[in-house]
């Protein structure tokens, strides 16, 4: 099976000015794409080839899990967010957001600050156990918590090529503006509790 790179659910310019129209040019159109190509690469006639892309993830490690996680991280990432984005989650995760962590407000300051001190490249996670129990994770360069039986709900990209067009060195800035395109409706359907 060859892999390919979905189309965004939104044209390149619809997240400005948070994200522009040139991160999501080269950040999606190349880095992502070039993961991809990586990827199809490494696993042409081998065991991987016909496994799905989670999969490749979970059973692999060095240079064919980066080129995969990454594939899968940058994926997940760009379909998380929406020019028209419901930018509050509702029903069951939004009631174990409070749970655990007292107030929305709350979950957001702590995932900004776990992306901010994550050294490095990487990404920061909301994910639930099995349990439904929620978590905030750093993962450094392709980490990614399926490895770990986790459900990946929500990830921020702390790499620095995901923001330094439009954020120069800021990766707080950046982190903060993220909330206003952030689809809860999105993040809700992964969580399943």
């Amino acid at each position: 099976m060859k892999y390919t790179l979905p189309a965004l659910p939104y044209p390149e310019h619809a997240l400005e000015p948070v994200i522009s129209r040139e991160t999501i040019q080269i950040h999606y159109g190349k880095h992502a794409q070039t993961y991809l190509n990586n990827l199809n690469d490494m696993i042409a006639g081998t065991e991987y080839e016909d496994m799905s892309l989670e999969d490749t993830i979970r059973s692999s490690a060095g240079s064919l899990f980066n080129n995969a996680a990454q594939t899968w991280n940058h994926i997940f990432y760009f379909n998380t967010f929406s020019p028209d984005a419901r930018i509050v989650p509702q029903g069951s995760l939004a009631h174990a957001i409070v749970r655990h962590w007292e107030t929305f407000e709350n979950f957001q300051e702590v995932f900004v600050q776990t992306g901010k001190s994550l050294f490095g490249s990487g990404w920061v996670w909301l994910c639930s156990d099995d349990a439904g129990h929620l978590g905030i994770r750093a993962e450094s360069n392709a980490g990614n918590p399926l490895i770990e039986g986790l459900t990946p709900l929500l990830a921020f990209d702390v790499w620095e090529h995901a923001y330094y067009i439009d954020y120069r060195n800021r990766r707080d800035n950046h982190l903060q503006q993220l909330w206003s395109i952030v689809d809860w409706r999105v993040v809700e359907s992964r969580y399943k509790f």
